[in-house]
């Protein structure tokens, strides 16, 4: 198994907020909406999104479920620049709320969320425990928490060959910021080590595709 190679916790330069919003997330972002809609049939806001980026997710969200809202949080100032746009444009401005926020400190009261979901953000983090916390204590009893992100590679060339299937016609800053993404996720294993401190069950972290692992859990 690789070694885990940390990467930067934030992207918040405008330049890099741009590559990431232009680069194509909507087969991933699809494959997330489905997958937490089918996982919580009668959804209730509202939903909490940690590391919304550029919020294409809660975008995506909202027009498969009328009506509900989602505070939408990312610690990059420039990302939400950008999510604050992409929302005005979709005309969702009405049902999300875009807030720089940091994930390993949410300002929220305990239980204050029915649902809180999470795309891409744990790689980011030095500690993921600490971020797996918050997300646990802002969910309120009852409520579910949704959260995936990519999976380490076992070794550099299957590494080299995932950058080089889903990011090979990217530019060479995007399928940059894709291999070290890859090199500083965490495994299946390191995951069900962090959520069974707060009593969730390891078949509650799963494989979802090739690359991506799937935390789908309703708090006790």
């Amino acid at each position: 198994m690789l070694d885990r190679v940390l990467e930067p916790e934030v992207m918040d330069t405008a330049w890099e907020a741009a590559d990431y919003d232009a680069m194509d997330h909507a087969a991933v972002n699809w494959a997330f909406v489905s997958g937490f809609i089918t996982f919580v049939p009668k959804l209730r806001g509202p939903v909490l999104d940690v590391g919304t980026g550029t919020a294409l997710i809660p975008i995506e969200l909202a027009r498969w479920v009328p009506g509900l809202s989602i505070v939408a949080v990312d610690a990059a100032a420039a990302m939400i620049r950008l999510a604050a746009f992409n929302v005005k444009v979709a005309e969702m401005f009405d049902r999300i709320a875009t807030r720089v926020v940091n994930a390993r400190n949410l300002p929220f009261a305990d239980g204050e969320f029915p649902a809180v979901i999470s795309n891409s953000i744990v790689h980011h983090i030095a500690e993921p425990e600490v971020v797996v916390a918050e997300m646990v204590r802002v969910c309120r009893p009852g409520g579910v928490i949704f959260v995936r992100d990519l999976a380490r590679p076992v070794d550099l060339p299957t590494l080299e060959s995932q950058v080089e299937a889903y990011a090979g016609g990217a530019n060479p800053q995007q399928r940059k910021m894709f291999a070290e993404s890859l090199h500083a996720a965490l495994t299946v294993e390191e995951v069900r080590g962090l959520v069974a401190v707060h009593g969730f069950p390891a078949a509650s972290v799963t494989m979802t595709s090739d690359r991506h692992w799937t935390w789908a859990a309703v708090k006790a």
